[in-house]
């Protein structure tokens, strides 16, 4: 149950690799309280770059996950959930079917959700909106470009208080494993091919996102987290850690050489990589470094920021 003066929402976001939940209270000055924050690696992305279609057992871990995000939605007495579909929605033929069942799977424990597949803009500004509200706290002067790397895409977002430009690509940790990055370690005819790609989806970017003047890049979502834990060599996955972390962007390039040249083994013995990232953190750590390296060169100043705070906190602000 909420407090006085506070509304409970739940947002999901389902990508193409995982699946994550948050239930929090929203205050009238619109600041969030988590009341519960969870993520389960679904890869509902598996195959789409080569098939357009959702697989069926894609399909049926996500569904899984979605039914013990429903119960706990209703268990926690959540007035409103939205359900956000990206990348890998957007790109599979029968999307409309996995949406109609993640209706029909909250319907059955007596929710009405708004479930969307939205545009790659619309994922890029709730981005924008869930991860600098704290980075502006700590008084590091905009603008901002955020970055936040998915299974599927990427997307960068300019602004300070407003979004001002946004544009999502086509390259994404599971994606780029996909097409390129098949052997363990990979090839470097692999990594010079997938280099490839993320420099001509970059040149796109930058068409529509000015990479000068920045004052900080800040990154978000499981890639950017997951580097940046490798950077400061964690125990264990910290998020307390890892919120608001500020390290020269030296040491994120050398934590992203260093995880794309491991093979899956040795990944999956760093105790901050989750088990459903081993095989594709090295991808990711090479979109997070040719992202970095724009626009750092563009912008040379820039802080390196990273937050755990993102498109979910974006979704549930979307609800007040």
């Amino acid at each position: 149950m909420s407090a006085a003066g506070t509304r409970r929402v739940a947002s999901v976001d389902c990508g193409t690799n995982s699946i994550r939940l948050l239930v929090a209270d929203v205050a009238d000055d619109g600041r969030l309280t988590d009341v519960v924050r969870r993520m389960e690696i679904v890869r509902l992305g598996q195959d789409i770059d080569r098939t357009g279609l959702i697989a069926p057992e894609a399909l049926q871990r996500t569904l899984a996950a979605t039914r013990d995000y429903a119960e706990q939605c209703r268990a926690l007495g959540a007035e409103r959930v939205r359900f956000v579909a990206t990348s890998a929605s957007r790109d599979a033929r029968n999307a409309a079917a996995f949406v109609d069942a993640v209706h029909v799977t909250f319907h059955e424990v007596g929710l009405d959700v708004a479930v969307e597949v939205v545009a790659g803009d619309v994922e890029a500004r709730l981005s924008f909106v869930g991860a600098t509200a704290d980075v502006q706290s700590l008084g590091i002067a905009g603008p901002y470009v955020v970055v936040d790397i998915g299974g599927g895409s990427t997307e960068l977002v300019r602004g300070t208080t407003d979004v001002v430009a946004e544009r999502s690509v086509d390259v994404g940790s599971v994606r780029m494993t996909e097409r390129h990055l098949r052997s363990d370690p990979p090839l470097q005819v692999e990594v010079d091919g997938a280099r490839r790609d993320i420099s001509a989806a970059l040149d796109t970017v930058e068409q529509g996102v000015d990479l000068t003047g920045l004052g900080a890049v800040v990154g978000v979502a499981g890639t950017i987290t997951t580097v940046t834990a490798h950077v400061l060599r964690l125990p264990a996955y910290d998020s307390n850690a890892v919120h608001l972390a500020r390290r020269p962007a030296a040491e994120h390039f050398a934590a992203c050489r260093e995880l794309l040249a491991m093979s899956r083994a040795q990944r999956s013995a760093l105790p901050y990589v989750h088990p459903g990232r081993v095989d594709v953190i090295g991808a990711g750590a090479l979109v997070w470094s040719e992202v970095l390296a724009r626009a750092l060169d563009r912008s040379p100043g820039a802080q390196v920021v990273t937050s755990e705070r993102d498109i979910l906190d974006g979704i549930a602000l979307s609800l007040t």
